[in-house]
């Protein structure tokens, strides 16, 4: 069977479809990128906003309106925190619950009853990481969360904590590499809980990759700013490890934080932030920020503007909060009304277009190796995008070269692009 995979939401979401698309592939079963073309389409949905839950509906009915001959397989966390509203849309052939995600490609099998024949996927035609558009690779290194922020559904529909052995972790990255990856992320839903069942910790995981591995870059995903072990910032002498994070803050008021139930205080998160500047080259932070959390008063939004305002982030995600059933904060009195929480959206994204401009701004005049993703509109007009180590978007210039996509090339840093969302570059040949 031609087999189309899709996602929604988190880098957990992208890792779990690589492992999906590797064992349909050693199963004989080819991907496609064509969901028309496909006799089978699995789609990993998301639940962590409204606006989530609202899209991966959406994505659900355009992959039955588009191939409605296909059979339809959904999995994620909205499919697994409401089931009956997934089996209510019309199509749906099977749901596989977030509890048995690694046995999805078994249970697809068993239910349809798929032919079987041992394949390896090396030796596909046309790797499936770049046909997904990816010169990274997501790997999953661990799943669930024991913490229990009022505002999250995740953890609800991800369950307790578990961590693939190190040496999975390492294979699988080698694997990677051999097939042409450049660059892989560790992403976890809880990444820095990893080893709380015994596999060891996050450092000892990273230790392990840096040494066992030959892949040019590691980055890490998402971590929360409590869970950095001792000596963590030392990892980053190895150039490898890329110096960027992204370190979920929520709020700038502490009393907010504390009714998110919060492990970290805004005094906390500052040092933190001075202790990668001075120990970490080039750092670059990037963070949460949620808007109009229950109860947020005038004074606690201005606290949060001005905090922000003082970190320098290189990039802000912010979401406006939506209320999730079964959720503490869903139940907290003083809900936000929406026309105050657009007008704040308003205000952190301004606050983080002049973030991102000064953060760019920085690195004009430097020389930085970059990751070469792709073209950067017409392919005619040799120009190309790719990201710096500390995860700055820039666009390169190179002049009569062949495609440099899923290169490492060495360029000159030469301006901020006029939309202050990424910097403009030229290459030089290596």
């Amino acid at each position: 069977m031609r087999v189309n995979l899709q996602a929604l939401g988190c880098r957990l979401n992208e890792a779990e479809l690589q492992t999906w698309v590797r064992q349909f592939q050693q199963q004989g079963h080819p991907v496609t990128a064509d969901a028309e073309a496909a006799d089978l389409v699995v789609v990993n949905t998301c639940a962590v906003t409204a606006e989530a839950v609202r899209k991966s509906r959406q994505l659900l009915r355009r992959a039955r309106r588009t191939n409605p001959w296909a059979k339809l397989v959904v999995s994620g966390c909205f499919a697994s925190l409401d089931r009956d509203a997934v089996a209510r849309e019309q199509g749906v052939d099977l749901l596989v619950p977030n509890q048995d995600k690694n046995r999805l490609v078994e249970i697809t099998a068993q239910a349809f009853d798929l032919d079987f024949m041992a394949h390896d996927a090396l030796a596909q035609a046309t790797d499936p990481l770049f046909v997904r558009g990816r010169q990274r690779a997501f790997v999953k290194v661990q799943d669930g969360c024991r913490r229990r922020c009022t505002f999250c559904i995740v953890t609800l529909a991800r369950g307790e904590e578990r961590s693939r052995p190190i040496a999975e972790v390492v294979e699988e990255i080698n694997r990677l590499s051999m097939e042409g990856v450049k660059e892989v992320v560790l992403t976890g839903v809880h990444l820095g809980g990893y080893g709380s069942d015994g596999q060891g910790d996050l450092s000892a995981l990273i230790r392990a990759v840096l040494a066992d591995t030959h892949v040019p870059r590691v980055r890490l995903g998402s971590l929360e700013p409590w869970d950095l072990p001792a000596g963590f910032w030392t990892l980053f002498a190895d150039r490898r490890l890329m110096p960027h994070l992204h370190l979920p803050l929520q709020s700038g008021s502490d009393s907010v934080l504390r009714r998110m139930a919060r492990r970290c205080r805004t005094e906390d998160f500052v040092r933190l932030i001075e202790a990668a500047h001075r120990q970490v080259a080039d750092f670059n932070l990037t963070t949460d920020i949620i808007v109009g959390f229950p109860g947020e008063t005038q004074a606690e939004w201005q606290q949060t503007l001005s905090f922000v305002a003082s970190l320098g982030c290189g990039h802000l995600h912010i979401f406006p909060y939506s209320p999730r059933a079964g959720t503490k904060a869903a139940t907290l009195p003083g809900q936000v009304r929406d026309r105050t929480k657009k007008e704040r959206s308003r205000q952190m994204h301004a606050l983080g277009r002049r973030m991102k401009g000064e953060t760019l701004a920085r690195f004009v005049g430097r020389r930085l190796p970059i990751l070469v993703e792709g073209p950067y509109g017409d392919p005619s007009e040799d120009a190309w995008f790719g990201y710096t180590p500390n995860y700055l978007p820039v666009r390169i210039r190179a002049d009569e070269m062949e495609d440099p996509t899923n290169r490492i090339l060495d360029v000159r840093l030469e301006a901020v692009h006029e939309d202050g969302e990424h910097l403009i570059g030229v290459a030089f040949r290596l």
